[in-house]
C-alpha cells in the first residue's frame, strides 16, 4: 500500500486530516471516532460543575470564595435565554455586593460556561498559576467568584460590584468535536454591565495539549498589567510583545 503523505501531518495536529476513506465515505474507525467526540461535545454542554470540590481546589490561595447562580433557573433556560447568563440572581448580586470593599484591581470568576469540564479541569490549574502572579505584581484581589449558569458578560455586574478596575473570566468554551474541555479566559478594563465583547480579551483553548495552565496564566497576568496600565482593554489592547520569545517560553514550562 501507497503511504499517504497527508498522514505525517496529523503527528502536528489534533485537526481532523487525513482521514482517509472507504469507497466514497469515511473510514469505519474515522466514523466512530466522530461520533465519540460528538457525544463528548453534547456531554459537555449538559455537565454540572462540581463548586465545592472547585472551591476545596483554591483554598490554599487564602481567598474568600463565593459561590454564586446567574438569573438562568436550569439548563435548559441558560441555553434558551443567554442574556440571563449575564447576570446574578438576587441573591448572588447581594453576596458580592456585601464583599465589596473600597475598591480592587482584580476580580477574578469562574464560571460553568458552555462546558462545566473544562472549569472543572483547568480553572484551579489555572488560577493557581495567575493569582501568585498578580500578587508579585502588586495587585489587589477580590473574593474568588464561582459562577454556574454563567456567561462572559457576568464578569461586568461582578466586578462592578466589587468596585474591581479589571475583571477575569475562566469559563468553559463551546465544546468542539475534540476540544470538550476546553477553558477561555476574558479580561475586561471598568467591568460594568453593557460592556461589548469588542471591551474584551480573551485567551482561549486553555487545556491539556494546547495552551497550558501555566502559559495562560502568564498571558493574563501581563494582559491585566497593560489593562490598568494603559487604561485600556479589547481591541484596543495587543498583546505586542515578541512571539517567538513566548513560543519559547512555552516550550520551556510544558
Amino acid at each position: 500500500m501507497t503511504p499517504d503523505p497527508w498522514s505525517q501531518l496529523r503527528n502536528h495536529t489534533p485537526a481532523r486530516i487525513a482521514l482517509g476513506r472507504a469507497g466514497g465515505s469515511l473510514p469505519t474507525a474515522e466514523l466512530l471516532a466522530f461520533a465519540a467526540d460528538h457525544a463528548d461535545a453534547r456531554d459537555a454542554v449538559y455537565s454540572t460543575l462540581d463548586v465545592q470540590a472547585l472551591a476545596d481546589s483554591l483554598s490554599g490561595l487564602d481567598l474568600p470564595i463565593l459561590s454564586l447562580r446567574s438569573r438562568a433557573a436550569d439548563r435548559e433556560e441558560y441555553l434558551k435565554r443567554p442574556d440571563l447568563g449575564r447576570r446574578l440572581d438576587e441573591h448572588g448580586a447581594a453576596d458580592v455586593s456585601a464583599s465589596a470593599t473600597g475598591g480592587i484591581d482584580v476580580a477574578l470568576i469562574a464560571g460553568d460556561g458552555l462546558s462545566a469540564v473544562a472549569a472543572q479541569k483547568h480553572a484551579a490549574a489555572t488560577l493557581n498559576e495567575l493569582i501568585p502572579l498578580l500578587r508579585n505584581r502588586g495587585f489587589s484581589i477580590g473574593p474568588i467568584c464561582i459562577v454556574t449558569q454563567a456567561r462572559v458578560a457576568i464578569q461586568d455586574e461582578i466586578g462592578s460590584l466589587l468596585n474591581a478596575r479589571t475583571a477575569v473570566i475562566l469559563i468553559g468554551e463551546r465544546p468542539g468535536l475534540g476540544s470538550a474541555d476546553s477553558l477561555g479566559g476574558y479580561l475586561v478594563h471598568k467591568p460594568a454591565i453593557g460592556n461589548t465583547d469588542a471591551q474584551r480579551n480573551c485567551v482561549s483553548n486553555i487545556r491539556t495539549g494546547q495552551l497550558n495552565s501555566i502559559a495562560a496564566a502568564n498571558v493574563l497576568a501581563w494582559l491585566v498589567e497593560q489593562a490598568l496600565i494603559r487604561q485600556i482593554s479589547g481591541v484596543d489592547l495587543k498583546d505586542d510583545r515578541d512571539p517567538f520569545t513566548l513560543i519559547n517560553q512555552s516550550r520551556n514550562i510544558e
